[in-house]
């Protein structure tokens, strides 16, 4: 009598399964990150740091393209955003870290106003060795959040055009543009609704490109923290974590209504000492 030999097919329906959910977001546009491609690397030069995103500098380096997802872990759920991918490229030289990040957005929303909202993008960085929620933190978790708002670097760079203007001209405008210390606003995350904007901001600066339907926005911070509690730390050769979320103001896109890119790994590299 023969026996039979009862095959699992788990293995194989699984398979099938990751190769359906990988077509379907190919098929989205959205780009698969390899297991090899989940570190994020800030390579170390000497000498300055990059200011603007289109500094030549950053051609050195090699970007890294991060899938982003919606918003569902709360309410109101964000499922379908418009933007599926995050360019990251990052530099360090021993003092400074800056990041360049890049996405597609093929309108420039830069102005707030009743019933239209920014452009926006945000780093996330624990406080601390314990793992946080990627969105927002927790309670006794958590995060530092850099948030780029292009309305505020639409002052910025305003402000700097009208002062151009009057050291040239003598030009005199009286249009009220707010005083803005930096486009980045520095904050606290310790769970949904509980973001707290730290009192002192400017350590936190940013600059940004809007050309040809995407945003190139740069942020950089000194690498040594000021505030033990309340500012990530950022070591050269360790490794530590960092998330991403993207608003597109055109989709009506605000607070928790977003792109987001969960926890990567982020590498310092160490300083090379010659």
């Amino acid at each position: 009598m023969m026996r039979t030999t009862k095959i699992d097919s788990r293995p194989v329906l699984l398979l099938l399964f990751i190769l359906v959910v990988a077509s379907v977001f190919v098929g989205f546009g959205v780009p698969l990150v390899s297991s090899e491609g989940m570190v994020i690397r800030a390579h170390f030069v000497e000498g300055e740091l990059p200011v603007g995103p289109e500094d030549a500098a950053w051609v050195t380096v090699s970007p890294m393209t991060l899938p982003l997802s919606g918003q569902v872990i709360t309410r109101p759920v964000w499922p379908d955003p418009t933007a599926r991918a995050l360019t990251v490229r990052t530099l360090h030289n021993g003092s400074e870290i800056a990041f360049l990040l890049e996405w597609q957005d093929n309108t420039k929303n830069d102005r707030l106003t009743p019933g239209t909202f920014r452009d926006g993008v945000a780093i996330g960085l624990p406080l601390g060795d314990a793992p946080a929620f990627f969105c927002m933190g927790q309670l006794d978790h958590y995060i530092n959040i850099w948030h780029w708002k292009a309305d505020w670097q639409s002052d910025i760079d305003r402000r700097t055009a009208r002062a151009s203007e009057r050291a040239r001209e003598g030009v005199r405008t009286f249009e009220v543009i707010p005083r803005r210390v930096s486009s980045v606003e520095d904050l606290i995350g310790g769970g949904f609704s509980t973001l707290t904007t730290k009192e002192k901001q400017g350590r936190v600066q940013g600059s940004a490109v809007w050309k040809d339907g995407v945003w190139h926005v740069v942020m950089r911070r000194p690498l040594v923290s000021e505030e033990q509690e309340n500012e990530a730390k950022l070591i050269p050769g360790r490794i530590q974590t960092v998330s991403f979320a993207v608003w597109n103001g055109e989709n009506k896109e605000r607070n928790g209504q977003k792109s987001v890119a969960p926890w990567f790994q982020l590498v310092i590299d160490p300083l090379v000492k010659l």
